[in-house]
């Protein structure tokens, strides 16, 4: 019989441990308890990757050495393909995210599109030189209508290769052109690789994952690098703002609509709507003082760091959310969404929204999203929320808040570092080289409740911020950093090394950056190679000191984004177990074969005191290969820092005192 863990086990936030204390004394079931209580396979090949059900005559479950499926599949075979199947499903997804966006923009551009405009003028200039557009005497809405019709187009293209492919460094370029998987359109790359792992078809494990990585570079060069500037364009180009983030930002007294899912056309509608005298007038109505907003997921982090709108929490926190009693409506749209949420919406008052043409699920009230009539949807929902008020019963909130700063996006780090007149990654890659900074971690993707919620995540951050490296976050990582408070200015004293430190004081930037949804994980692609193209750190990503993480994954666009990240020359650690453990020969591919030719790998480590030694060690070799100095903290720390601790509990004059002489 498999262990109940406890709340502590289940999560290291006071806020989660609270509400699922609350779901077991009212017996409900959450994501946490059904982990619990889902044994794994007995067999246990399916989730190492050789159980192959491509055709009727399997499933074939590989036990023994040298044992082969009814049509002759080896074990490499097999793993191989279905990695590659969920690298396409998780490209697909992500892609298709862009091709939304980028209907969006046509519309809005077409002035068909109720209530949207274009927000980013100079970032919808930026992408049309990528493209090669000209801007020079066109209108905004032509212009935007032109690289609109660009995207869409990448879609369904045949030959050629994408356009944002030449954003890579050169050397990156002949990489990828050598080892032979220049993307050449999204949608032939996904179905490429759905057609190369039928039944019958390509045989060659090298080969399957070449398709592979060619589908995941469509996804990160092509449809989620389309949707996370689109996004710009429309929405704005984020810049930092304090938030806050946890449960406790849900509301006793005001009508509370929770957004969830990925796509922020919709939920961009129903801040506006929100925010409409009438509509909040109508609230009052109702009884209420207001209405209030709160993100979930990757939703939360686009309204997060575009509107300010505070976050509930990430992926585990959707079914808590619901257990406070206290949501009228959640609103949900595409991805990472649990068929769980109306069953257990209907133990309480909450109405349950689907609104996407691609997502309906049992239970569910569908309000179908139309661009062209967006605002007045949105005006529904809100309607739907306010109306339901006063039909709540008990509520538990939880106190727990934190302060958090999103929205450095790829422009605003340039600005940041570089100032007005000249933008620039110059400083950040001169802390590198001197040392001040040992390296970058990005760490990313998604909460697993088989693990503890946010705990890798979280002890992850802390162990790599105190030995100076600097880490970038995104999606479900980066609000798993924002609940612990580290995702401030004033984390960085508590939290960096003394040479991270120096770095965050003259910045003022926090010690983790938090730059947006898991879609966004394409501006860390863009700062990488703009840190290649700057200089002093090789020239190819592949160069560079930096790694990626996803030590909670658990869904296939996670593993696009690593293939993609490793074949742009990242080092990609996965934490939990490999999808392909029982095959060496696909394994020793993911992490020889692409270190060679592309100078990236995937590895997959199941404790985090691995992950974190394999990091640094990466770390410090890349160091060591561009002759920098050898990571030394001692150098570091006496710039003031301790002493600018000490003056700030001091009050305001003998501050001035202490540090100008007293002022007159």
């Amino acid at each position: 019989m498999p262990k109940k863990r406890t709340a502590g086990e289940r999560s290291i936030d006071p806020a989660s441990q609270q509400i699922l204390i609350r779901a077991d004394e009212l017996g409900l079931d959450t994501a946490f308890s059904r982990a619990d209580a889902m044994a794994a396979c007995p067999i246990g090949m399916g989730r190492s990757g050789l159980c192959c059900k491509n055709c009727f005559m399997g499933p074939c479950r590989l036990t023994k050495e040298g044992q082969v499926g009814v049509c002759g599949a080896t074990a490499s075979t097999i793993a191989a393909r279905n990695m590659a199947r969920a690298i396409a499903g998780g490209a697909a997804a992500h892609s298709d995210h862009g091709r939304d966006i980028a209907f969006t923009l046509l519309a809005a551009a077409e002035g068909e599109a109720q209530g949207y405009q274009i927000r980013d003028t100079v970032k919808l200039q930026a992408v049309a030189r990528h493209y090669n557009i000209p801007a020079q005497g066109k209108t905004t809405a032509a212009l935007a209508k032109e690289v609109a019709l660009k995207a869409i187009a990448e879609f369904g293209q045949q030959t050629g290769q994408l356009a944002f492919v030449q954003r890579a460094p050169n050397k990156r370029q002949q990489a990828w052109k050598r080892y032979g998987i220049v993307p050449r359109g999204i949608d032939r790359e996904v179905v490429d690789v759905l057609h190369r792992t039928h039944m019958g078809d390509d045989q060659h494990p090298e080969h399957i994952l070449k398709g592979a990585l060619r589908c995941a570079l469509a996804d990160g060069w092509g449809g989620s690098m389309i949707a996370t500037d689109l996004s710009d364009v429309l929405f704005g180009t984020p810049a930092p703002k304090v938030g806050q983030v946890n449960l406790g930002v849900l509301a006793g007294d005001e009508v509370n609509i929770v957004l969830h899912g990925h796509e922020p056309t919709l939920s961009e509608m129903i801040v506006a709507a929100a925010s409409e005298p009438e509509l909040i007038a109508y609230a009052q109505s109702k009884g209420a003082k207001g209405i209030n907003l709160a993100g979930i997921c990757c939703t939360s982090n686009e309204i997060l760091l575009r509107q300010g709108v505070p976050s509930a929490g990430n992926f585990l926190n959707q079914e808590l959310a619901l257990i406070t009693g206290a949501v009228e409506v959640m609103v949900v749209d595409v991805q990472c969404i649990m068929q769980a949420l109306p069953n257990l919406a209907g133990k309480f008052h909450t109405k349950f929204i689907t609104t996407s043409p691609k997502v309906m699920i049992e239970g569910s009230l569908h309000i179908e999203f139309d661009e062209r009539r967006a605002l007045d949807i949105a005006r529904e929902i809100v309607r739907v929320a306010i109306d339901n008020y006063p039909n709540r019963g008990p509520v538990v909130i939880p106190d727990d808040v934190e302060d958090i700063v999103p929205g450095f996006s790829h422009e605003y780090i340039n600005y940041m570092l570089g100032g007005s007149y000249r933008a620039s990654f110059r400083p950040l890659n001169d802390a590198i080289m001197a040392g001040r900074i040992r390296g970058v971690v990005a760490d990313v993707g998604c909460n697993n409740p088989r693990v503890t919620q946010d705990k890798s995540h979280t002890w992850l951050v802390r162990e790599f911020l105190k030995r100076d490296v600097l880490v970038v976050q995104t999606g479900c990582g980066a609000l798993a950093s924002g609940k612990m408070g580290m995702v401030t200015g004033e984390a960085a004293l508590e939290y960096a090394g003394p040479g991270l430190r120096e770095v965050c004081e003259a910045t003022g930037m926090p010690p983790v950056l938090h730059m947006g949804s898991c879609v966004d994980n394409t501006r860390i692609l863009t700062v990488l190679a703009q840190m290649a193209q700057e200089g002093g750190l090789g020239d190819d990503i592949s160069d560079i000191p930096a790694v990626g993480l996803a030590p909670e994954w658990m869904s296939e666009k996670a593993l696009a984004i690593g293939a993609y990240c490793a074949a742009s020359g990242a080092c990609v650690i996965f934490g939990l177990a490999s999808p392909v453990e029982y095959s060496g020969e696909v394994t020793r591919l993911m992490e020889e074969v692409w270190e060679k030719e592309l100078g990236g790998k995937l590895l997959f480590a199941s404790d985090d005191e691995t992950i974190l030694q394999r990091s640094l060690e990466h770390i410090d070799r890349k160091r060591a290969a561009l002759n920098l100095p050898v990571y030394d903290p001692s150098r570091f720390g006496r710039s003031g820092d301790a002493r600018m601790r000490a003056l700030r509990a001091l009050p305001l004059e003998a501050r001035a005192e202490a540090l100008y002489g007293g002022v007159k």
